[in-house]
């Protein structure tokens, strides 16, 4: 057994550990708030775009969306691989670089780079994938016209030819518990599959309804990759709060066992030395 010097040490190690995974816990529960509210109040916003841009489109003969719908044959990928610059968030980081490496694999015999968002899936995707470019920088003022320049970057890359397909993969929120990770066609865009009929309505558009659709299509995309940040910032905040909590229970658990240890052995030495004394004075009598 330790000596009671050995487990006193641990003990405080242990306590230590349960305050700075404490700490961290109460700080991202605050960050998480501020986050949740920002990306449930922005969902809404971004489906209605995405519905209006589809409703257009179906309405509309032929390819209006010019170069972001083009269909090129796939010789070059770009995956955007969103993490987080930090880690103890569980295997937060860790889903989303297992879903780019099988993505990338699934592109056998095509050249696949990666755009890192996020220092942690950077540094791990580095060592088996080309990284086109790294931005570690975009959480530390999280806003709509920083990422808007990263989104116009990726569509320039695409209608210029340089990359035929670029993808988005993230950790879309659900709750403080539950991340989902998501794999997203950035472009060329999809096209609309709907079984609903499309409903014209007796509208006068101005400008032109290819006017309309040409002018949503870049604040989509835009809009598209704020979200799928905003999505992966609250979800890092909620993996981080639980991985963070996870820690503090075992902890808690870990120093209730090494006091009992501690007070079995501090019980032993104290019978010992008893044991000790009565020998001695038994001694002393005979």
């Amino acid at each position: 057994m330790a000596n009671l010097k050995e487990i006193r040490n641990r003990i405080t190690s242990v306590q230590s550990t349960m305050q700075i995974t404490s700490a961290m816990k109460m700080v991202s529960a605050a960050k998480l708030k501020k986050a949740q509210d920002a990306i449930t109040a922005m969902r809404p916003y971004a489906e209605k775009l995405t519905e209006l841009l589809q409703s257009l489109s179906a309405t509309l003969d032929g390819e209006v969306g010019g170069s972001f719908t083009s269909q090129r044959e796939v010789k070059k990928v770009l995956i955007v691989a969103v993490t987080s610059n930090r880690g103890l968030c569980g295997a937060f980081n860790t889903n989303v670089i297992k879903q780019v490496k099988s993505i990338a694999e699934s592109y056998q015999g095509k050249e696949v780079d990666v755009f890192a968002i996020g220092k942690k899936g950077g540094d791990v995707l580095a060592k088996t994938n080309t990284i086109l470019a790294s931005q570690n920088s975009i959480f530390d003022n999280l806003t709509f016209e920083n990422v808007a320049q990263i989104a116009e970057e990726l569509t320039q890359k695409f209608t210029s030819g340089e990359y035929d397909k670029i993808e988005i993969v993230y950790n879309q929120f659900k709750n403080a518990a539950t991340q989902i990770v998501q794999t997203e066609q950035f472009l060329p865009l999809a096209p609309v599959k709907s079984d609903k009929p499309v409903s014209t309505g007796d509208y006068i558009f101005e400008p032109s309804k290819e006017e309309i659709v040409l002018t949503l299509i870049p604040k989509s995309l835009r809009t598209q990759l704020y979200k799928a940040i905003r999505d992966s910032f609250a979800s890092e905040h909620g993996a981080r709060m639980t991985a963070m909590h996870k820690a503090t229970d075992n902890a808690t658990e870990l120093r209730n066992q090494l006091k009992l240890t501690y007070n079995k052995a501090r019980q032993a030495a104290i019978t010992n030395e008893i044991l000790e004394i009565v020998g001695g004075a038994e001694a002393l009598k005979g």
